[in-house]
Parts: C-alpha cells; sequence; structure tokens
C-alpha cells in the first residue's frame, strides 16, 4: 500500500535524509522507530507533501506522491495524527469533527461522527467543549477521530501515546488494535517500543536519516543489542 524508498530530504543546504526505505502492506500495522533527531518525523512531513526538498521514491497504491502537495496526498486516503496533535483550540470536539468529514472511499468502515463517539466514549461526554479545554489524552483522541473523519485507507500517527498517562496509552492501544483488526493500515511512530511489538507486524528503524534495520516483532524481542544499539533502552 505504501512504499518508500532510497528517500533523502533537506532543510536548505542540511541533509535530514539520506536513504530512508519501508513498506505497509494492507491491513498492516507498522512502526517507524528511532532515538530522537533521527529523522521519523522528516520521513512523515516527506511523505504528507509538507517537504518540497524530498528525493527519492514514494508510492501510495499505484499513485506517486512525490512532489505532489499536502491537499493532494490527504486526498488520495491518508489521514495523518501530527506530533503535537494539532488541536483547534477555539473549536469544539463536534466542530472538529465535522471540519474533517470526508466521504473518501477507502473500501472499509464508513467513518462518521457517531462511530467516532463510539469508539472514544469520553469524548462523546465533550462534544461541546473547546480544544484547548480537553485533557491531553482527550485532545490525542480527537486527533485519532478528526483523522477517521476523513476516511482514510492509511492512518499515520507520529507520537502516538507521547506524554499521556499509562490508563489512556492503553486505550490508545487498543484503538489501534480495533483498527487493525477491521483492515485498516497503519504506520506508527512511538518510544513505547514494548507495547508497539505487542501489535505490529513490522518494524522499521531510522538512525541519522537512514534505515538500518528492519524485522518483525518476534525479530525485535529475541535480539536484545537492537533495542540498546539503535533505541537507547
Amino acid at each position: 500500500m505504501l512504499k518508500v524508498q532510497h528517500l533523502a530530504a533537506f532543510y536548505g543546504n542540511s541533509q535530514a535524509l539520506f536513504d530512508v526505505n519501508l513498506s505497509v502492506g494492507k491491513g498492516q500495522l507498522v512502526s517507524l522507530l528511532g532515538r530522537n533527531g533521527m529523522g521519523k518525523t522528516t520521513t512523515v512531513n516527506c511523505i504528507m507533501g509538507l517537504l518540497a526538498s524530498a528525493r527519492g521514491a514514494i508510492e501510495f497504491g499505484q499513485i506517486s506522491l512525490l512532489g505532489r502537495p499536502s491537499y493532494q496526498v490527504a486526498q488520495s486516503g491518508i489521514g495523518i495524527v501530527p506530533e503535537g496533535r494539532g488541536i483547534f483550540p477555539n473549536l469544539t470536539v463536534d466542530e472538529q469533527l465535522r471540519a474533517f468529514a470526508s466521504r473518501h472511499d477507502s473500501g472499509l468502515k464508513i467513518w462518521t461522527k457517531p462511530a467516532v463517539l463510539e469508539l472514544f466514549p469520553n469524548l462523546a461526554k465533550r462534544r461541546t467543549s473547546f480544544g484547548n479545554q480537553l485533557s491531553g489524552g482527550e485532545q490525542q483522541m480527537l486527533a485519532i477521530g478528526r483523522a477517521l473523519m476523513t476516511n482514510p485507507a492509511l492512518l499515520i500517527l507520529d507520537e502516538a501515546t507521547e506524554g499521556l498517562a499509562p490508563l489512556v496509552r492503553q486505550e490508545i492501544w487498543q484503538c489501534l488494535e480495533q483498527l487493525k483488526r477491521e483492515g485498516l493500515s497503519i504506520l506508527v511512530i512511538d518510544k513505547n517500543v514494548s507495547d508497539i511489538a505487542r501489535i505490529a507486524d513490522q518494524h522499521f528503524i531510522v538512525e541519522k536519516g537512514r534505515t538500518v534495520w528492519s524485522g518483525s516483532s518476534i525479530e525485535l524481542q529475541a535480539d536484545r543489542s537492537i533495542s540498546a544499539r539503535y533505541l537507547g533502552l
């Protein structure tokens, strides 16, 4: 479904990515791992058309995304939960979900506002609350809900559970498990490797702008040196 090959990217004269390779199959949950500053968010920005300096290949289905503006990437069927969530502080939960509503045909479950509120019952209780009145966990649920309202074929989450309380983190992981069971393809960036390894099909590790390892959860958990070398655990 998504294939990234030999991706390079620049911020001005500084090269941030040198050779990033990853893929997400249909219905797979895949992780992109690495220490801070190694190029994970830059990779996501390239996929989403937010960094014009990208070089290499980014293919989504039969479409090349390289060089396409971000609105075309979104229209192709990719939903994004950005790092920092990007919640509008002066819009209510209801308003933010309505603003992202789209009838893009992903061939999967059709996401509507009632469906999102059923997935996240806490949001149903806060429908009239403004974005800046929500807790961090509620904001992350809303960010996921907004992305689902675009009815994507692929969902990307950048720092899926960063800064959240343990119980909220588990709720997010349970949500992602459910979405995976329903056939949604998912690319996740997060630091909670043990939680990701429990549900992910495949992992890609980046270091200094390069993909340096890829493998299954069994392979990742079996070789402790991988985490020690590349993830600082």
